[in-house]
């Protein structure tokens, strides 16, 4: 069980009028996960105890997920969340990983404040303000539409079958979690009306000002914008290594947890 982990403990960050729940387990070097849109800590399950064998590994619910809880519909940055969530628990620095909108989430943290990441492992995502090759900023937006205009009970169903998540359903491995977290989503992000803060200067422009190590993961079989998001980092991240994850999907690191384990901790121990 999770709470049985040495050093583990729960409990609510004030960030910027959202209390954002977490978990820590472990000692060690700090280490944050950060989930992706409509998911929460519990995605991270497959690798929670295994880094804290080596880690303070910190997982937490962004603003709007899993158990956090806004207090404010003010224009929010999950970047400056993250920033303040580190603050509030008194961590300098820290490994960062992030998947998908965690993967964003951290890349725009590192452009903002390189002085406070070790290293960098972005999962499954495009830097902010890449040019998208597929529809999938338009099926994204009729989902958030379906939320608004017919609850979120229709726009879940059309979220979960929604070709980016065809790998991970069809996987037996992953099936079960995601549906899970993704049905219990509650949409604030969605239907609240809080908008994001837009970045003076995308995080795609910036890819050359990153110079902790980063290791780039993609699923093989994720949609084509996040190999071109991976290939971008790769490219213009100085030292970046791409790799990628054979019969894996959107949700690599749930699809397929043990190559994505051995990748991660074998990176890992190298910059350490």
């Amino acid at each position: 069980m999770t709470t049985a982990l040495p050093g583990f403990k729960s409990g609510y960050a004030d960030v910027n009028g959202a209390k954002l729940y977490y978990e820590i387990a472990g000692s060690g070097t700090p280490l944050i996960l950060v989930h992706g849109l409509s998911l929460d800590t519990r995605m991270w399950e497959g690798q929670f105890g295994l880094l804290a064998e080596n880690y303070r590994v910190i997982r937490y619910d962004a603003r709007g997920h899993g158990k956090s809880v806004p207090t404010s519909t003010d224009p929010y940055s999950h970047s400056q969340d993250l920033r303040g969530f580190m603050d509030a628990l008194s961590i300098e620095r820290a490994h960062l990983v992030g998947l998908s909108m965690g993967g964003q989430i951290v890349i725009d943290f590192i452009v903002d404040n390189p002085s406070r990441a070790i290293s960098l492992i972005p999962v499954d995502c495009t830097p902010s303000g890449m040019d998208y090759v597929t529809d999938i900023p338009q099926r994204v937006g009729r989902i958030i539409a379906t939320a608004n205009e017919s609850g979120m009970d229709d726009a879940i169903e059309l979220w979960c079958g929604d070709e980016l998540f065809a790998p991970a359903v069809n996987n037996p491995t992953s099936v079960g979690p995601l549906n899970e977290i993704v049905r219990e989503y509650s949409g604030w992000n969605w239907t609240s009306g809080a908008t994001v803060m837009d970045r003076e200067r995308p995080a795609t422009q910036l890819l050359d000002t990153i110079s902790v190590p980063t290791l780039v993961i993609v699923g093989e079989l994720d949609l084509l914008d996040f190999h071109v998001g991976a290939d971008a980092m790769e490219a213009n991240i100085a030292g970046a290594r791409k790799v990628v994850i054979p019969g894996a999907g959107h949700m690599s690191n749930m699809e397929d947890p043990a190559a994505f384990n051995t990748l991660i901790t074998e990176f890992l121990s190298g910059v350490e």
